[in-house]
């Protein structure tokens, strides 16, 4: 068994990701490579760009998001938005996905601090009486 958590949010990525930068990732769901295991996947955004020789279909990245919006077994999240993260230094990434499990008080937040993917914890404080 285990938790299953739903994660919603996106992480932007500035620049963009070409096609030659993200063709052979594991967290694209266009490659062949493409891990089935991934907690989060690349968002690919597909546009027509027209060229001397016709219309160019022209696909690039802008944003990481969780691998499907049905609940699922979030273990790798943080290491997963990492190495993306690792993959692409000379890009900007911003942005949160917040987590909630299917237990009672189980939130959490996969935040970026100093290109590091941390997981965050909310306190839960009960008023005083």
């Amino acid at each position: 068994m285990g938790t299953i958590t739903s994660v919603t949010g996106e992480i932007t990525i500035s620049p963009a990701l070409t096609w030659n930068q993200i063709r052979d990732s594991a967290f694209n769901p266009r490659s062949p490579h493409y891990d089935d295991d991934a907690n989060v996947q690349l968002h690919i955004e597909q546009d027509t760009v027209q060229t001397d020789d016709g219309p160019l279909q022209r696909l690039t990245s802008s944003a990481l998001i969780p691998a499907t919006e049905d609940p699922f077994r979030a273990y790798r999240l943080v290491e997963h938005v990492q190495q993306l993260l690792d993959a692409f230094p000379g890009h900007q990434f911003t942005g949160r996905l917040d987590c909630m499990g299917d237990d009672a008080g189980d939130l959490w937040r996969v935040v970026l601090r100093d290109r590091r993917a941390v997981k965050v914890t909310p306190q839960i404080i009960w008023p005083q009486d």
